[in-house]
């Protein structure tokens, strides 16, 4: 008996020698597996932690909040120090105690959640760390396969590999879903509470910590009774973890708290056409990808002003009648620098999103004159210049194609005209005549020099405007007449940021001349024409429906086509510029229509300068102004009945005085009764039917 139970015993120490090499086998070979595991992850390097952020638009004060875009998952990304301490610790009491000590798994927690399911027969408590429910919200499907969870393991694995603790609770608390479609817990805290997160108090912190378990049953806007019991567990938990006293707890659970009502879906923006253009500049001149744009939670400084913007919108439906179908496009900039601070693109954004301001392409009728008369001005001319005002047929192409254009209703002066009034009569003929004379490539080349990119035809009636343009290449090249010549190009946006302080963009300030600065002072002065009535002649100033609205100076030109009607204009200040009319080019033919342009012009501006003083066009010292008579251009003398101040290079201002109104020497002036006496009786009402 003694021998077999020696040799019983030689054979059990043979199996626990076996046994015991074997596990240490496998012990070296599982410590093999997870350092070759934890070092491939350490080669493949930190994942990447890119999430679909909200980019938030700001207007251009940079406080207030124009618009926010988000692709699906409203989120915003804060660091754990713009995070209220509550939340964090009521998040780690929940969802993983020991964070802090573990590597991305608590073995422990494993441990206690298998028995619970054991002796439930079921899935009863679950056991992922804050770690891995990370790895499963960036990388993976949330479908149960093994294959789901090898994956979550190895993410997890690289997250703890590669990222410390803060940045990995930092990005768990920025990515979790907490319900109403709101991700992270800066949305969250937004959308339920209507704060920042880092001022969530303690009743607040611990009603959104519960939510992540299950977003919809413990909402506390769907579910309130849910939410509260959720609440109680945390807070016991809370108190169990010494972060708070019972008392605490028990008064938090009882305290009431007060809900947002608004909601945290998408609103519609307040200017839909200007963010429209924003995000088109943010992709196409920026260069920023749609993955940027998508994940880096992008803060862009627009140059919207918010003032001047409604504005705009209460001015346009002041302006046009509701039951009119015709389509309206408004652009304002700043002529110092080109920033867009109002813009309109259509009437209604959600029935049409096409931006008539940005987009659209169309005859500027005459406000295509200010171009042809800078160029003009560079060839020689001045606002003395004339020539005849009379119907006339232009032959051009070697005698193969004829060109007569009109004046509005057939007006004409019949004789010569200054350019001065020209402008400020908006007569055709002379324009045509300008354009020929100068050759048909200069206004060609100076609108291109002044912003205008839509190609434009070489023809006689370029000059009055029938080549189509946008309404903002329009606006811009006024901008640059109002900035005495400086470039300025139309800019919606000041800077991009990331979510965590990267400047991504900056506009600059640098300017370059591509106007001369007196000849575009002059210009604007010819363009003060329209609101002069010492500019009266064969017809009355273009401005004259709207002298009533008027209390600054300004420098403008309107235009219109069979379908089209435009107003653009300045002050020192601010260029603002309005085109009406119908989508598919149907003729404007009514009269009320045909003012909107103007009038909507004219309200903006002295209600968007209403509190800015009065100030006018200032002029370089190359510049002269003197006095003349309107008709025809020579030095007025206080025999002229009507005089009109105008401006000059200097060197080229008239130096002949006009003598139509002097009588000759030798002749003595008439009295006041011959005169009287001369005029028949009805000649004297005349003027009152004029």
């Amino acid at each position: 008996m003694e021998a077999v139970r020696i040799e019983q015993l030689k054979r059990a120490r043979k199996y626990l020698r076996m046994i015991f090499v074997i596990a240490f086998i496998l012990l070296i070979f599982s410590l093999f597996i997870i350092a070759s595991i934890v070092i491939y992850a350490k080669i493949q390097g930190p994942p990447p932690l890119t999430v679909p952020q909200t980019v938030i638009f700001y207007t251009d004060d940079g406080d207030n909040v124009l618009d926010e875009v988000h692709h699906g998952e409203k989120r915003y990304w804060v660091s754990l120090g713009d995070i209220s301490p509550f939340l964090l610790q009521a998040t780690l009491s929940v969802e993983d105690k020991r964070f802090y000590q573990h590597h991305g798994f608590d073995y422990k927690r494993i441990a206690g959640a298998l028995l619970a399911d054991i002796k439930a027969m079921s899935k009863v408590q679950g056991a992922s760390t804050i770690t891995q429910q990370y790895a499963r919200n960036l990388f993976l499907e949330h479908d149960k396969t093994w294959k789901r969870k090898m994956e979550e393991a190895f993410y997890t694995i690289r997250l703890e590999a590669n990222y410390d603790k803060n940045r990995i609770l930092e990005g768990y608390l920025n990515t979790i879903y907490y319900g109403h479609g709101a991700y992270g817990i800066e949305a969250a805290s937004r959308a339920y509470f209507g704060k920042s997160a880092s001022n969530l108090t303690l009743s607040e912190a611990t009603l959104l910590a519960g939510i992540p378990k299950g977003p919809s049953y413990y909402s506390p806007l769907l579910h309130f009774d849910n939410a509260k019991k959720r609440q109680q567990i945390i807070l016991n938990m809370m108190v169990e973890d010494e972060f708070i006293s019972k008392e605490l707890a028990h008064t938090t659970h009882k305290e009431n708290v007060t809900f947002t009502s608004a909601s945290v879906e998408h609103k519609e923006a307040d200017a839909p056409y200007f963010l429209a253009a924003a995000m088109v500049q943010l992709k196409d001149e920026l260069h920023i990808d749609e993955q940027m744009i998508q994940t880096k939670g992008l803060r862009v400084y627009t140059t919207l002003d918010a003032t001047l913007q409604k504005i705009a919108e209460e001015k346009m439906d002041e302006t046009i009648s509701a039951q009119s179908s015709i389509q309206a496009a408004f652009v304002a900039m700043n002529p110092k620098n080109g920033e867009v601070k109002a813009l309109i693109g259509g009437r209604d954004y959600t029935e049409s999103p096409f931006n008539r301001a940005t987009q659209a392409v169309r005859q500027p009728g005459s406000t295509m004159k200010p171009l042809l008369y800078y160029a003009a001005l560079e060839d020689g001319f001045t606002p003395s210049t004339v020539m005849r005002s009379e119907r006339t047929t232009f032959t051009f192409d070697d005698g193969a194609s004829t060109y007569t254009p009109s004046n509005f209703n057939h007006y004409y002066a019949k004789g010569p005209i200054t350019l001065a009034q020209a402008i400020a009569l908006s007569d055709n003929v002379y324009a045509v005549k300008t354009h020929l004379f100068i050759g048909q490539h200069r206004l060609v080349e100076t609108a291109k020099k002044m912003g205008i990119t839509t190609p434009l035809k070489r023809v006689p009636s370029l000059a009055l405007g029938t080549s189509p343009v946008k309404v903002i290449e329009m606006v811009n090249a006024y901008s640059i007449l109002a900035n005495g010549g400086a470039e300025v190009k139309p800019t919606f946006i000041r800077k991009v940021e990331t979510y965590d302080g990267e400047l991504l963009y900056e506009a600059e300030s640098e300017k370059k001349q591509v106007l001369d600065e007196g000849l575009a002072s002059v210009a604007t002065h010819l363009m003060t024409g329209m609101f002069s009535e010492s500019l009266n002649g064969y017809t009355t100033i273009t401005g004259k429906p709207i002298l009533k609205y008027i209390s600054r100076p300004y420098a403008g030109k309107s235009g219109s086509t069979s379908t089209d009607s435009w107003m653009i204009g300045y002050s020192p200040e601010l260029v603002s510029g309005v085109w009406t009319g119908y989508d598919k080019g149907k003729s404007i033919d009514s009269v009320p229509e045909r003012s909107y342009a103007k009038k909507m012009w004219v309200t903006f501006m002295e209600e968007a300068l209403r509190k800015q003083p009065i100030s006018s066009f200032e002029q370089p010292k190359e510049v002269k102004k003197v006095k003349i008579n309107p008709e025809n251009g020579l030095l007025a003398t206080d025999a002229c009945p009507v005089k009109h101040t105008a401006y000059y290079m200097s060197g080229t201002e008239p130096t002949e005085q006009c003598t139509d109104h002097l009588y000759n020497s030798s002749e003595s002036a008439p009295t006041k009764e011959k005169t009287q006496e001369k005029t028949k009786w009805y000649k004297k009402w005349l003027p009152w039917f004029n």
